[in-house]
């Protein structure tokens, strides 16, 4: 299924020890072995990103366990070659530049708002206008310096998590040991309604900084709630002190942002419920719509009622002995599954190789059984990119998105140096890649910490944080997903899940004499109606690439979506959500809603 670049394409199989030697020795009878750096020099790979300063040092794997010389024996695209299935293309790529262009300023976490895409930095953030997705042009670029600075976006205010020690908490503060007690670590606020000058508006100090964070709408109560994640308390570290299971929760009056302040700090396990490496969480996704929250705690997977947004409850509690560091998570779109990933490693070592094998460093997927306080957590099957990495590359998986195909699970995710991967999970068992695209090493002869940090898809584009490389948009044409496109965004923060109508019935074929829809939500995609399409109130129509041979009509329809489509006739959609777009219309338009 995937085209072959001139230096092969690279697979994990079932591939046991035995069999990698074997592969070692025919190597290196048949050619020297590049990129593999020996014992001292993952070593000293190591040891540098601990004097940075940086959480990928934490895990970061010994020569060892990331089987360097095993891994370098496979076929894989050269320094800086691309390679990628048919299906998935690079459109644009816009390098770090400017204060952020140094090896050191490695590229973080996106939020998308409007035809503007925000980046986080180690130093700072960029905000790219990405209208013309072919062409991102970057709009303003902010230096303020605290790793990671993990970031969102809600209204006019955005926000950067620090989980460095600082002298302070301005923009122009330097690094300070934690064991001084005036340290400063937590999230900063910024106005960005000016796009090309953003404005410094608040820093709230937490325990333990902020690793990571999530933006939590109140329930229409004019306030923004963060779920602030943070772990690794230090008997040293005067601000984070063990034991450290909580997360600190910042409430955010939206009429007056200055007045931020953390309301609560939950313990998540309590009576040392969680695992032995588990002292706080990575990351949280929350699905406000539903009051779920999946958070990926180190050492553990919960899941988590949020309907009092002070005070969640956690339902379920899962571990995974295959699992080194629980990392992130993702619901689809029901909220019937969640999708863990395993950051073997820290981020900063290679392992997609045979000897870690397709079940470390890798997804678990999860289906949530039960209802209300009986939903648990249901172990079904593991997914890890098929593809071969050499000890150069940094590789495992890391953030990523849901796509919304129509009828369908299916999202796109970041392996730092493995690439960028689109797998279809709607089998939760039986998980399957369907398009890709990866650059090879970034040097053949050290491993530099580098490739994509964050994939996500946004309004039609994959968008990619490339640590290194910068800002990289891809084009993703493939049958499954084509019709994603009929969903549209104003702002995208993925931790915090937005949903989308989800298809009852999927159309692809000829309808003659018209269509009702009764209950549900209809979907076209590709599909020809010859005759009117009436919408029943409560239902919902999306049509995508069809062509409608008549009139729409809805009434306190829940969602009208017409996109890229045409119709002859009349469309009218009142009290219902609705839009047209990139569609012809041979008659007139009335929405409201």
């Amino acid at each position: 299924m995937f085209r072959q670049t001139s230096r092969g394409v690279r697979r994990i199989g079932a591939v046991s020890l035995a069999a990698a030697t074997a592969l070692l020795v025919t190597a290196v009878a048949g050619a020297p072995a590049i990129g593999a750096p020996d014992a001292s020099e993952i070593a000293d790979n190591c040891e540098s990103l601990r004097e940075a300063g940086d959480n990928f040092a934490e895990l970061c794997l010994s020569a060892a366990e990331s089987d360097a010389q095993a891994a370098a024996e496979y076929t894989a695209p050269g320094v800086d070659e691309i390679a990628s299935s048919p299906n998935l293309q690079q459109i644009a790529n816009l390098p770090k530049s400017g204060a952020f262009a140094r090896e050191a300023s490695y590229s973080t976490d996106m939020a998308f708002q409007g035809n503007y895409a925000f980046v986080g930095n180690y130093d700072g953030f960029t905000i790219y206008d990405v209208s013309k997705p072919s062409a991102p042009q970057i709009t303003s670029q902010v230096v303020c310096p605290g790793s990671q600075n993990d970031i969102s976006v809600y209204g006019n205010l955005l926000f950067l998590s620090v989980d460095s020690s600082r002298n302070n908490d301005s923009c122009n503060s330097t690094s300070q040991s934690a064991s001084i007690k005036s340290s400063w670590e937590g999230i900063r606020i910024f106005d960005v309604t000016d796009k090309a000058s953003p404005a410094y508006v608040k820093a709230i100090e937490t325990d333990c900084g902020s690793h990571t964070h999530t933006l939590v709408p109140g329930k229409n109560d004019g306030n923004l709630y963060v779920y602030v994640q943070s772990y690794s308390p230090s008997a040293s570290a005067l601000d984070c002190q063990p034991p450290h299971d909580k997360l600190s929760i910042i409430k955010v009056p939206l009429d007056n942002p200055t007045g931020a302040a953390v309301v609560a700090t939950p313990n998540l396990f309590p009576g040392a419920d969680g695992a032995n490496s588990t002292s706080g969480c990575h990351d949280v996704t929350v699905y406000p719509e539903l009051d779920l929250a999946a958070g990926a705690c180190m050492g553990d997977g919960i899941l988590m009622d949020i309907a009092d947004r002070e005070s969640p409850v956690v339902l379920s509690r899962v571990r995974d002995t295959n699992f080194a560091f629980w990392h992130s998570a993702t619901f689809n779109n029901a909220g019937t599954k969640v999708v863990f990933t395993d950051e073997l490693g820290g981020g900063s070592s290679a392992t997609c190789n045979p000897t870690i094998g397709p079940k470390r460093g890798a997804d678990a997927i999860f289906d949530i059984a039960g209802s209300g306080a009986n939903r648990s957590l249901v172990f079904k099957s593991y997914f890890k990119i098929p593809r071969q990495n050499t000890s150069t590359e940094n590789c495992v998986a890391h953030n990523g998105s849901l796509i919304p195909a129509m009828g369908r699970d299916i999202m796109v995710q970041a392996w730092y140096q493995g690439g960028i991967s689109v797998w279809d999970f709607t089998d939760s068992a039986n998980p399957q890649e369907i398009a890709y695209w990866e650059r090879g090493p970034l040097s053949a002869t050290r491993l530099i910490l580098g490739g994509s940090w964050s994939t996500y898809y946004h309004n039609g584009y994959i968008y990619s944080s490339d640590i290194q490389k910068g800002l990289d948009v891809l084009k993703l044409t493939d049958p499954r997903t084509d019709n994603a496109r009929a969903v549209a965004f104003g702002e995208l923060n993925v931790q915090s899940q937005p949903s989308y109508p989800a298809c009852t019935e999927v159309i692809t074929d000829r309808r003659n004499g018209g269509l009702t829809v009764t209950s549900g939500v209809a979907c076209l995609d590709g599909a020809t109606v010859n005759g009117g399409v009436k919408v029943a109130p409560g239902a919902g129509l999306i049509a995508f690439n069809a062509s409608i041979n008549g009139g729409v009509k809805a009434d306190g329809a829940s969602v009208v979506s017409i996109v890229e489509s045409r119709v002859n006739g009349s469309v009218t959609a009142l009290g219902a959500k609705a839009s047209v777009r990139d569609s012809k219309i041979n008659g007139s338009v009335q929405i409201d809603g």
